[in-house]
């Protein structure tokens, strides 16, 4: 598959969800196409998490992402199964004004309530557009990578420093900086590459030219 040249939307519920999932390939796709990250809640409701809207757009600063091209709404965590339909009405608002050729989103090996509503309406949204899902490895359940995406050794580094942005989150283990390499150097060694960011394929639509 040929990302270049591409208008990529990626779509996950909570600060850190993009750059946990696939970070690397962000920081690897960014430069050469039209990316657009969306985060569909600000997690403000929990009043120990007031510095997480600063430390995203640090993070995805530190992958070459312009603010121009981050939104983080305001849906409520966890109770996106509620508010399945004014998410899927606002994708489709995105499809509209974006309309984006590749679609990321969580896995649909996650059962976190509000990754999975994602994901679904994600699916409703973009049909006839390709959706592949990463991975977060704290609410995943039998995620196993069949499109594997080579990563650089920079990419790599980009993709921990991003993370540790997230001054809230620095003794969580999911942002442990060998879990993130190490997972990394696994779905490199999957794809015979040092390095690759793994995703499971939820649609792939192909064009054929003569």
């Amino acid at each position: 598959m040929n990302f270049f040249g591409k208008r990529i939307l990626l779509v996950g519920a909570h600060p850190d969800d993009i750059e946990l999932g696939c970070g690397a390939f962000l920081h690897q796709v960014q430069p050469h196409n039209d990316v657009l990250c969306l985060t569909l809640s600000d997690n403000q409701k929990n009043p120990n998490l007031s510095d997480i809207v600063s430390e995203h757009f640090a993070s995805f600063a530190v992958l070459g992402v312009p603010e121009s091209k981050i939104i983080l709404e305001k849906f409520e965590t966890r109770k996106f199964p509620e508010q399945r339909q004014d998410i899927l009405e606002y994708l489709l608002k995105i499809r509209k004004d974006y309309s984006p050729d590749l679609v990321l989103v969580h896995t649909r090996s996650d059962i976190h309530q509000d990754h999975n509503v994602v994901t679904e309406e994600s699916l409703r949204a973009y049909r006839g557009t390709t959706v592949l899902g990463f991975d977060v490895v704290r609410s995943s359940y039998g995620f196993f990578p069949h499109f594997l995406v080579g990563v650089s050794e920079e990419d790599v580094d980009m993709k921990v420093k991003a993370l540790s942005e997230y001054k809230t989150y620095h003794d969580k283990y999911y942002f442990n900086a060998d879990l993130l390499r190490a997972t990394m150097i696994r779905h490199g060694a999957l794809a015979e590459k040092k390095f690759a960011e793994g995703f499971d394929i939820l649609r792939i639509v192909a064009d054929y030219y003569h």
